[in-house]
């Protein structure tokens, strides 16, 4: 956090202590800036309080939370580290379906945070997936990112796989229990083995978002437990805070 510089100025206070108050005073008036008003420009931050991405790293889940034969993908690890970048919304255009089965899928909505953080855990014996991300964004865009889900598997009813050329049928529900809000999203395929969960949690400015292809119920429940570890994560972390 930024601190204000404090000048001590004890010997001039005490020889002219009229003439330093009128000079202040003057200062003030002339550089049209007050200390209130400094404070004020500071608080339109419109970046302020909110988690960086070297802090929401902090925030997922640790190595030692994944079962054993997990290892993270480095490769697919990345965050904004202590910068914020500018907020972005695309084209509304229709999302480019398949991307949900990838990671980063949260960005099907459109839009973009200020800041984020993201790794996946594979096993190597039966390629079983975990992915978590956290985004940040500023006011109350976290809540209309987790309202715009629902946008997106109505424009998603299904898509084809590019690995089986079969196709992949997507349902998404509201969801109780994670967080402030949070939506669920079900990938089956008859040629799949299992399939995928996706699941959305808003946890104040911050929205967590992971992915699971681990356990035979379409890894609903590993993906529920993941969630729940980062949103709890984020809010001891300070991040829930700004929105109810």
């Amino acid at each position: 956090m930024r601190l204000p510089s404090h000048a001590v100025k004890m010997l001039a206070v005490a020889a002219l202590p009229l003439a330093l108050a009128a000079c202040s005073s003057t200062s003030a008036d002339s550089a049209g800036s007050t200390p209130t008003a400094a404070t004020a420009s500071k608080s339109k931050d419109p970046d302020a309080g909110l988690l960086t991405g070297t802090q929401l790293k902090k925030a997922l889940a640790p190595a030692s939370y994944f079962p054993a034969g997990f290892a993270a993908d480095r490769s697919l690890a990345r965050d904004t580290g202590d910068t914020y970048q500018a907020p972005a919304t695309k084209n509304a255009a229709k999302p480019h379906c398949a991307d949900l089965a990838a990671t980063s899928w949260i960005g099907l909505t459109g839009v973009e945070g200020v800041s984020f953080a993201q790794n996946s855990y594979i096993d190597k014996d039966t390629s079983a997936e975990l992915d978590q991300e956290i985004d940040v964004y500023r006011g109350t865009t976290a809540a209309d990112v987790l309202k715009d889900l629902a946008n997106v598997v109505a424009a998603c009813p299904s898509y084809t796989d590019s690995d089986t050329q079969s196709k992949v049928t997507v349902t998404g529900a509201s969801t109780a229990g994670l967080g402030d809000a949070a939506y669920t999203i079900t990938l089956t395929d008859d040629a799949w083995e299992s399939g995928t969960t996706l699941i959305a949690s808003r946890a104040g400015t911050a929205v967590v978002s992971v992915l699971s292809t681990d356990g035979a119920d379409n890894g609903a429940a590993s993906a529920k437990k993941l969630a729940k570890q980062v949103v709890a994560s984020v809010k001891s972390s300070g991040g829930a805070a700004g929105q109810g």
